[in-house]
């Protein structure tokens, strides 16, 4: 199971972060020097329409020593193009892209499945997109089958009334997903060593981790040990 410290960018700065973690390049060496294999990186602002942090995410990209996956209001093929471009390792299309068949079939058939994930965002159950109000007529299942039918192997889950709340992820949610035969990154809300011991019990890929990190309610070496 593998560990995804959040770099969530939003205003130039790392959202929920304290100090000089707060500057998303410092962010990126703490978590390289602590051991992590993987980068969660997150343009907050673009997931919500309000402008980009193209310049630091491309800083970040060239930087980075350890395998970086991507995401944040990525539903443009120009834009999921570019991220690999830019270095990514893996690139999350987020709901709104998810939902056009067409644009996944074209980015596994460009890129290939093994670098790409699905992003979905889902309100009690629902998918409901960063950056709209709306919370869309399908489930969070039914378009992870969908995605998954297209050749999509990773999806990276998050139910949005718990992130950053610190209260334990939905990993009832994420397990359901996996049983579509998917990989699945579980995402928001983890606050403890428990919720991580919680994921890895349900067989979970992944874990995407933010303020815990930046709380100091557990550090990299400690969350590591525990997915081992």
């Amino acid at each position: 199971m593998e560990l995804y410290p959040a770099v969530d960018i939003e205003g130039g700065r790392v959202a929920r972060a304290h100090g000089r973690v707060a500057e998303p390049l410092a962010a990126l060496d703490a978590f390289t020097r602590a051991g992590a294999r993987w980068i969660h990186l997150v343009d907050m602002d673009r997931a919500y329409g309000r402008s980009d942090n193209l310049a630091l995410i491309t800083a970040v990209l060239t930087a980075a020593k350890v395998r970086v996956q991507v995401g944040g209001g990525l539903f443009r093929e120009i834009d999921i193009d570019h991220m690999f471009t830019l270095g990514a390792t893996r690139v999350v299309i987020g709901p709104r892209g998810a939902v056009d068949a067409g644009l996944v079939d074209r980015m596994i058939a460009r890129h290939g499945a093994a670098r790409l994930a699905v992003g979905i965002d889902a309100k009690n159950g629902r998918v409901a997109p960063r950056g709209t109000a709306d919370v869309l007529d399908m489930t969070a299942l039914e378009l992870a089958r969908r995605v998954t039918q297209a050749g999509i192997r990773m999806i990276i889950y998050n139910e949005v009334t718990r992130d950053g709340g610190l209260t334990g992820p939905d990993i009832a949610g994420a397990t359901l997903i996996a049983g579509l035969g998917v990989d699945v990154i579980v995402s928001g809300g983890v606050g403890s060593l428990d919720d991580l011991r919680a994921a890895r019990g349900a067989g979970l890929a992944g874990v995407c981790v933010g303020r815990a990190l930046y709380d100091g309610r557990f550090t990299i070496a400690e969350a590591l040990a525990c997915l081992s």
